[in-house]
C-alpha cells in the first residue's frame, strides 16, 4: 500500500469516526428568566421547546434548566404564573427539562407575604439563581437569556 492509499484510508476512517462521535451528542442549556413579563416567560419556554425539537431532529439530546429569580420567580408560582399550563405540559413532554427557583428571591417573597410561597411541583429551589447560572456555565452549559 502506498503512502497515498494509507493517507486516504486514514482520512476515511477519521471521517467515519468523526461522524459517529457527532451523532447522539448531549447538549446543555441554561435559560434565565428574571422578569415578571408573560412575553419574556413565553419566549423562554419557546426557546426551550425549539431547542428540544431541533436537537431531537438531529438525533441528539439536550438537558435544559430554566432558572428564575427576582420578579421572574412569578413564572413558577401556581395560580399566579401566566405560563403555568405550559410548564406542566412541557415538564411531561420534554424529558430533560428542569425548573430552578432562586432561594433568595423565594425567601424574600415569602417574608413579604407573611407566609411560605408555594411553588409548582416541577420546581426545585436552589440557594441563589445567579449563582446557579454561574455554576451551570462553569459546567459547560450554554447560556440563553430571552
Amino acid at each position: 500500500m502506498t503512502l497515498k492509499h494509507t493517507l486516504a484510508s486514514a482520512a476515511i476512517a477519521l471521517s467515519i469516526a468523526s461522524s459517529a462521535w457527532a451523532e447522539g451528542a448531549t447538549h446543555h442549556v441554561a435559560i434565565h428568566v428574571n422578569q415578571n413579563d408573560p412575553q419574556v416567560m413565553n419566549m423562554a419556554l419557546n426557546n426551550a421547546q425549539n431547542i428540544s425539537n431541533y436537537y431531537e431532529t438531529q438525533g441528539d439530546s439536550v438537558v435544559i434548566e430554566l432558572v428564575a429569580y427576582g420578579p421572574g420567580l412569578n413564572m413558577l408560582i401556581p395560580g399566579k404564573s401566566p405560563v403555568e399550563d405550559r410548564i406542566n405540559t412541557m415538564s411531561m413532554d420534554i424529558e430533560n427539562i428542569s425548573f430552578a427557583a432562586c432561594g433568595n428571591t423565594h425567601r424574600a417573597m415569602s417574608e413579604k407575604a407573611g407566609q411560605e410561597i408555594t411553588l409548582m411541583e416541577e420546581v426545585r429551589i436552589v440557594p441563589s439563581g445567579v449563582v446557579r447560572l454561574i455554576e451551570l456555565q462553569e459546567n459547560g452549559y450554554a447560556y440563553v437569556r430571552p
